[in-house]
């Protein structure tokens, strides 16, 4: 199977984002990340999925995709021609014994201290979805007391906006 990322520009309206999901849970798509914010106009809100399935079905969700009323334009993103991220906090158990150990970790994937206390040491890290799950395995041989992760938020290199793509 192959992995795909797909944005979609929407309008922002009630109930858009449930439409949008419901269409890869109708085509048995399992979505690994999804991401929702406003774009540059409040009008407008990008849905970031991620998800797994085969060519063929993926365009068919894509032509689909295009019969919702409140979908505007959707990109596929891949790391050719685009630029994606995601967001990790990580909270580590503040052991003596490992706190050397984990702050050189963190500071060798460039992860930042948002937080210090007695019992607990707190990370973020920015990076693309490989560097996180590296950075989350390598912390699994200390204690992990929580981690919080966000979905891939991508853009596409260059000047082109999803806007210009061209609905089907």
């Amino acid at each position: 199977m192959n992995k795909y990322t797909l944005a979609v520009l929407v309008r922002n309206q009630f109930g858009v984002l449930n439409r949008v999901t419901s269409m890869f849970r109708r085509r048995q798509f399992n979505i690994s990340a999804l991401t929702v914010s406003e774009t540059e106009s409040s009008d407008f809100s990008r849905i970031t999925v991620v998800f797994e399935g085969e060519e063929i079905y993926k365009q068919q969700l894509v032509n689909q995709l295009y019969k919702l009323p409140d979908v505007d334009s959707i990109k596929e993103f891949n790391v050719e021609n685009s630029i994606s991220c995601e967001l990790l906090l990580i909270k580590m158990r503040n052991d003596p014994e490992t706190r050397e150990d984990i702050r050189a970790a963190a500071n060798a994937f460039g992860a930042v201290t948002v937080d210090y206390s007695k019992d607990s040491l707190m990370f973020r890290l920015t990076d693309d979805s490989i560097k996180i799950d590296d950075f989350i395995n390598l912390m699994r041989d200390y204690k992990i007391l929580e981690i919080c992760r966000t979905g891939s938020v991508s853009l596409e290199k260059g000047s082109t906006t999803i806007r210009q793509t061209i609905n089907f």
